[in-house]
């Protein structure tokens, strides 16, 4: 079996700041077991860490700290590195050797000392993050490290960021908290949580990495790990399922056929509807099966179904819980509708970007290799400057909709702005 970074694909850099520091975990621990305390000493403003009472063997400029923020577009690996550092820590030999209890049991999702916080509606709550911050402040009951993997930190309300901070600033010794994040931009990450972090940064990477792990991995043909990884633009789990999902194929050719149907203000209305129809679709496949376990799975907790003497009454004043169950799921089907669509304006913002660089003579592969002659057309007919209007309509409606924008109504002005050009 390959150790546990095997999966971060084309980021040799932050793997190898990661196996450092999971050595000088390893070398806290072992110094702690002769006697000393186990401890982190936090990232100052520069970032620097060092384990505290580490061998002198350990190197102090790549040692441990308390508290990580890992940064990079969609499809770098944040949340894969996350995990992959948290089996590292948990790791007997301190490596991520990817064979231990440590490392099969974190990179499973099962281990009792890592916390995996993964949003599924549009934010993360205090309340939520209050009860994890109070359960890492246990003693780890493998004896190693408490981990707290964070995806999508940026998605964390003001107050739940004021929780996580108190827990940073004053941090459990044996409490590690590792974020994820776009970047480490104020909009996405506090300044105060940044500045007691560590920040891993991380990169897209290239095409031919992202196919060489398909084929690898999941024994997909060359010629369409090449196809697919070129078409997600360096996304690994996009690359999978364009290779493997017929319907995500479909749903990809139904949006790089958005180009040619903008033929006045009527289509450019219908495509927009089309568009934002698909992504609720999409949306809503997604989610109505673990929708309808979950509420299932609370009707039989409340009593449901049950005939003792109470079981009616019990159910009928559970109404409220139900009522939270469903407005949790009404979040996550609204989150799960914007990663679909947003899914769809990567790939629309691929094609004109294509065109960008096709009118510019560009010496670039283009992302689309099986619309590249529809973009060349459109090159032709728009020139560079209409092209890059075009791309400038689409991350535009991306911008919006990640501000809370009606999704329709800024589809819609995407849709008149690329028929205008």
């Amino acid at each position: 079996m390959p150790d546990v970074f095997a999966d971060l694909v084309g980021q040799d850099e932050a793997v190898t700041e990661l196996r450092r520091a999971a050595a000088a975990a390893a070398a806290v621990l072992r110094a702690g077991a002769v006697g000393r305390a186990p401890a982190l000493v936090a990232a100052g403003p520069a970032g620097a860490a060092e384990p505290a009472s580490a061998p002198a063997e350990v190197d102090p400029s790549t040692g441990m700290t308390h508290a990580w923020i890992f940064t990079g577009p969609p499809g770098s690996g944040r949340s894969v590195a996350a995990r992959a550092f948290a089996a590292a820590l948990q790791c007997v030999h301190g490596t991520g050797c990817g064979e231990c209890p440590g490392c099969r049991t974190t990179m499973g999702g099962t281990h009792a000392d890592v916390r995996l916080v993964v949003p599924e509606g549009l934010s993360i709550g205090v309340g939520e993050m209050r009860a994890l911050v109070l359960r890492a402040a246990s003693t780890p009951s493998g004896g190693r490290w408490q981990v707290v993997v964070i995806e999508d930190a940026d998605r964390l309300t003001e107050a739940a960021g004021n929780a996580l901070l108190k827990a940073i600033e004053e941090p459990p010794p044996r409490t590690v908290f590792l974020l994820c994040a776009p970047s480490t931009h104020p909009d996405d990450i506090s300044v105060t949580i940044r500045s007691r972090c560590r920040v891993v940064p991380l990169r897209q990477p290239p095409a031919t990495a992202v196919a060489e792990v398909l084929v690898r991995r999941d024994g997909i043909a060359p010629d369409v790990a090449q196809w697919a990884a070129a078409a997600a633009q360096g996304h690994v789990g996009r690359a999978r399922r364009l290779a493997r999902d017929p319907e995500a194929r479909k749903r990809r050719e139904a949006v790089l056929a958005v180009p040619r149907r903008l033929t006045g203000v009527g289509a450019a209305f219908d495509a927009a509807s089309t568009l934002i129809e698909a992504a609720e679709a999409e949306a809503e496949a997604s989610v109505t099966e673990s929708d309808t376990t979950e509420r299932a799975a609370l009707e039989t907790a409340l009593g449901a179904g049950g005939t003792g003497r109470g079981a009616s009454g019990a159910i009928r004043g559970a109404a409220g819980q139900l009522k939270e169950l469903e407005k949790r799921q009404k979040s996550r089907a609204t989150r799960a509708q914007r990663d679909a669509l947003d899914r769809a304006l990567v790939d629309l913002a691929g094609f004109y970007r294509d065109a960008l660089t096709m009118a510019l003579r560009a010496p670039v592969a283009p992302v689309h290799t099986d619309t590249a002659a529809l973009a060349g057309a459109g090159a032709q007919k728009w020139d560079a400057e209409g092209s890059l209007r075009r791309l400038e309509a689409v991350l535009a409606c991306r911008a919006a909709i990640e501000a809370n924008v009606k999704p329709r109504i800024a589809v819609e002005a995407m849709m008149l702005a690329l028929w205008k050009g």
